[in-house]
């Protein structure tokens, strides 16, 4: 009988090992443990997920994602609120949570490591829904292409709420005074990019006082 290390079976399988492990604690899959304690997995089981085409996620599989911008939103508990409103959520709903994974990070930047890691865990067809709390969680931009490559995968994105917090107003000024400073700064050199920020943040603040009555 061909036996094989966790690794091993992970690579045929094309799943991360810690899935493996995951399986095996829900009587998915078997394994035999050697006299050194370690794991090893038949081939024979390898072969038989193989041609059922896999392990699928259950349809009450699913995924939490929550990001806030700055690290003093954090600080301040509005990440982990948002966290354990979502689990709320998924609670009340049935759900079964499989994954949770989070961010401080500007909607713009597109190298965040915990949807990474949501991103890879849907194309390992780990989970059927993503709970997010409104649309900008996930993306500040471009949340149309996410949106359909998480179908392709089998998933669905679920909006909790789509009551965006007061701080989301501040986020968006933010990530607008990004976008501005980096094409002034092209445009212009790094010098000319800040005049240009702060040219557009006195545009913001005027237009706000605007809005308020204040001028």
């Amino acid at each position: 009988m061909e036996l094989l290390s966790i690794g091993e079976a992970a690579k045929r399988l094309g799943v991360h090992p810690n899935r493996l492990r995951a399986w095996e604690k829900q009587g998915l899959i078997k394994s035999i443990r050697l006299p050194s304690g370690q794991r090893r997995y038949p081939a024979e089981e390898i072969n038989r997920i193989l041609g059922t085409g896999g392990i699928k996620a259950e349809q009450d599989a699913v995924v939490l994602y929550a990001r806030v911008s700055t690290k003093k939103q954090a600080d301040a508990g509005n990440l982990e609120r948002q966290m354990e409103r979502l689990r709320a959520y998924a609670q009340e709903k049935g759900y079964r949570i499989v994954g949770e994974h989070l961010d401080v990070a500007s909607g713009l930047n597109q190298n965040r490591r915990g949807l990474e890691r949501v991103l890879k865990m849907a194309e390992r067809g780990e989970f059927k829904k993503l709970l997010i709390e409104y649309p900008d969680r996930l993306a500040r931009f471009g949340y149309a292409y996410l949106e359909r490559h998480l179908k392709h995968c089998g998933v669905e994105i679920e909006v909790t709420s789509q009551r965006e917090p007061v701080d989301a107003h501040t986020e968006l000024v933010q990530d607008l005074l990004t976008i501005v400073t980096s094409f002034s700064a092209r445009l212009y050199g790094a010098r000319g990019g800040r005049k240009v920020r702060q040219g557009f943040r006195e545009l913001i603040e005027d237009a706000e006082k605007a809005q308020k009555g204040e001028v």
